[in-house]
């Protein structure tokens, strides 16, 4: 425990006080948010991100040393634990090491070695492999004992080589050799399954398929896996890889060979010896390996798509909110009709109806008629379309309306409505709406993520927001743990109303849980609005501990102290004091006194327990105080007329909402119900490595079409406007304003990503319609 400081301060970097200080903090209490925004001093300004990772590597390392005390006791207990074994356990990094150094200790099944060294025939390993000179057979023949079940001299020596394979296949060192040359060098390699061809046609790519382990993409590992277990791949790990004979032997058996010093030269156990050492590979080793390869690729991709999805969903979870404005949401529908609700500025929901103006009914006129209405009865300011199936239809039946109602003047806007039948569904709705048909507090709901995306997102399981990479194909409880952490962090960089708050964002405050945030509500239901921050200690079960965690992150709008409307903490309202006092002000006449604030100098107001961070961050709240840290709100405008798949045309420019940001491109919605797919190599005229580097989900965009495929329904798209593009052909050609971005060989120069190629475009590429298909479950 005590090097455990020692080692996050290397890893992250730091200084090993903030790292134990850090811990401290986290021991007694303390949730990341609060530590982030609050204890700058004591952990040197760590942000968010370092202290999450510095999180998740102590509880490993904590799990690590629970593990080694275990396995200490454990040899211990056998009687056979020495100092140079206790030495390197105790040195031992990783859990990987340290279960290698216990193998050859682990209680396991009776094997077939075990069997032999109980029938005898230890001895006779230990001779054959320390003087290879002797004779195998005439050896074996004095170990020969039916009544132990070595009826001959054959399997005396079946019992010997198992015992030679097992000793060998748990030497820790050895197996740190293989696992860093098969990662090196080895290849996950793929086939279809046999009689697979037609069924698994969306995994052809992989049908014929090698690949470095080390070097696979995530993306490309999960549409692996993924193929394997829908049964149309066959996975294995191809350990010499360009070895045309792969019965002649491997290097891995070279490898073993070397760590035991054996060389063959031709001595009478020689031949028996080396077939030791290829059964020790083959038997023993080769699939252990595989798998152990297969499960580091696998997690290493879950990482990937784990940060991919937190990513994302920060994106979406801190896009611009359009504000406090009465708007109107619209869940489109065909046979079931378009559903309505207006949601008052604040999220009151005022109204709903259903309106059918598509077939069968064809009742538009009467639909526009209706929403005209409650446009103009309830002053609506927003229209926000889901967007979903027939959403463009609505999106036009909307623009018409307008046109007829010129008197009505509203802004109409089509939102993500990813997981708003999950929340009608779900048992926190029936809370909200328990006489509201389920179908309708859909509509709700798309309203009120256009008014404040964060506050409404929350209360849907992250997961079923449909902002992942392969999300269904990796660990379940890391993404959540991944994804709360980050929908924890979006909500305290926001601030929340304590006064407006649903339990569900509340529950999301530092140091709130689930009870504490219902206990609020309840308190804020039966008592009024909060007057200040110190009333809420007199909510049930808010201690003192829960109130220091929260209290900054929760705000008291129009009431008695001004700075409960900030993110100054409580803690440091008496630095906020001695600064208007110095001033010759009241308090709330030095927030927001932009002039003033700015000239103050923070170095001037620190004391004992409040340092320069911390008084620098005060400075900053109060020149603009209560500041939302999102962007404004802004629109994307779809083409008109451009309302499927079949009205694009390559070459056409649209303007797009970035739907999802994967490893290898973006996908963007530019109104016909499919999302078209910018490849990684068309993002932009400079090399990118990361398509976060360019986009972000939310962010609105201008592509041009590329490629349109009818049958398969893809769109290919590219924001390089510049580039020409043929309307019989999918290869984008560049212009002469992009061909000197080429990359230069050997240079000092910038490189541009590859342009893609027939039959390995965007929109040639299987994994993207593998994604594509993922991404619609």
């Amino acid at each position: 425990m005590s090097q455990i400081p020692q080692l996050l301060a290397n890893e992250l970097k730091v200084d090993e006080r903030q790292i134990a200080a850090v811990i401290q903090l986290l021991d007694e209490g303390s949730t990341v948010p609060f530590i982030a925004r609050y204890r700058k001093e004591v952990t040197g300004g760590l942000d968010d991100t370092q202290l999450r990772q510095l999180h998740q590597r102590l509880n490993y390392l904590r799990e690590l040393d629970d593990r080694r005390k275990v396995i200490l006791k454990s040899i211990d207990e056998q009687g056979k634990l020495t100092d140079e074994l206790a030495q390197s356990i105790k040195a031992a990094d990783s859990k990987t090491e340290l279960e290698d150094l216990y193998l050859p200790y682990k209680p396991k099944r009776r094997t077939k070695g075990q069997i032999a060294i109980e029938a005898g025939i230890e001895p006779l390993a230990d001779l054959l492999w320390k003087d290879p000179t002797q004779n195998p057979e005439q050896a074996a023949a004095d170990y020969v004992d039916a009544d132990k079940g070595f009826a001959d001299a054959k399997a005396v020596l079946d019992g010997a080589r198992a015992i030679l394979m097992e000793r060998f296949a748990e030497q820790a060192e050895l197996l740190k050799r293989l696992r860093s040359h098969l990662w090196q060098n080895a290849h996950l390699t793929s086939t279809v399954a046999p009689g697979k061809e037609k069924e698994g046609a969306k995994f052809r790519d992989y049908f014929e398929f090698s690949e470095l382990f080390k070097t696979i993409p995530s993306h490309r590992t999960l549409a692996l896996l993924r193929g394997r277990n829908e049964g149309f791949l066959q996975l294995s790990m191809d350990a010499d890889p360009g070895s045309e004979d792969k019965t002649s032997g491997s290097h891995c058996e070279v490898i073993i060979a070397d760590f035991l010093n054996f060389e063959h030269k031709a001595r009478a156990a020689d031949d028996w010896l080396r077939q030791v050492i290829q059964w020790t590979w083959r038997v023993k080793l080769s699939l252990h390996m595989e798998t152990e390869l297969m499960a580091r690729v696998r997690e290493r991709a879950e990482e990937a798509a784990i940060q991919v999805f937190a990513s994302n969903l920060k994106d979406l979870l801190m896009a611009a909110p359009a504000g406090a404005k009465t708007t109107m949401g619209l869940d489109p529908g065909v046979r079931t009709g378009v559903k309505v609700a207006v949601v008052d500025e604040t999220g009151k929901a005022v109204a709903t109806n259903t309106v059918f103006p598509f077939q069968p009914q064809n009742q538009m006129d009467k639909a526009m008629r209706t929403l005209a209405t409650l446009c103009k009865q309830y002053k609506v300011e927003l229209i926000s379309i889901g967007n979903g199936t027939h959403s463009r239809e609505t999106d036009k039946m909307v623009g018409d309306m307008l046109k007829q109602h010129s008197e009505i003047k509203v802004t109409k806007v089509i939102v993500n409505e990813a997981g708003a039948s999950v929340y009608s569904a779900s048992e926190q709705a029936a809370q909200e709406f328990p006489d509201m048909d389920v179908s309708l507090r859909g509509a709700v709901s798309i309203a009120r993520r256009l008014q404040d995306p964060l506050a409404e997102l929350v209360k849907i399981e992250p997961k079923s927001i449909g902002v992942g990479q392969y999300q269904h194909d990796v660990s379940q409880s890391q993404l959540a743990q991944s994804l709360d952490a980050v929908v924890e962090d979006c909500v305290n960089a926001v601030g929340v109303d304590a006064n407006m708050a649903s339990a569900a964002l509340l529950q999301r405050v530092s140091g709130l849980s689930k009870t504490l945030a219902k206990n609020i509500v309840d308190y804020r239901d039966a008592n009024g609005a909060f007057a200040n921050r110190k009333q809420l200690l007199d909510v049930p079960r808010m201690g003192p501990k829960a109130f220091e965690q929260a209290a900054g992150f929760l705000r008291i709008n129009n009431g008695e102290q001004p700075l409960d409307a900030s993110a100054v903490h409580p803690e440091a309202y008496s630095v906020v004091e001695r600064m208007a006092k110095a001033n010759d002000l009241p308090v709330q006449e030095l927030i927001g006194n932009h002039s003033l604030v700015k000239s103050l100098n923070a170095a001037n107001y620190t004391d004992e327990r409040f340092g320069l961070p911390t008084v620098t961050d005060i400075l900053s709240e109060l020149e603009k105080p209560g500041r939302d840290p999102r962007p404004e709100f802004k629109t994307a405008n779809f083409k008109e007329g451009v309302d499927k798949v079949s009205d694009l045309k390559p070459g056409m420019t649209l303007e797009g909402v970035v739907t999802n940001v994967a490893n290898f491109g973006a996908f963007v919605d530019v109104g016909v119900h499919q999302d078209g797919l910018v490849h990684i190599s068309a993002l932009s005229n400079s090399f990118v490595s990361d398509p976060r580097e360019v986009v972000k989900a939310g962010q609105i965009v201008k592509v041009k079409v590329v490629e349109v495929d009818l049958e398969r329904n893809r769109i290919g798209l590219t924001m390089r406007l510049d580039d020409e593009v043929s309307a019989t052909t999918t290869k984008a050609k560049p212009s002469n304003s992009t061909k000197s971005n080429k990359p230069k060989a050997k240079s000092g120069g910038g490189k541009s990503n590859p342009r893609p190629q027939p039959g390995n475009s965007a929109m040639g590429n299987a994994l993207a319609d593998a994604f594509a298909k993922a991404k619609k479950k």
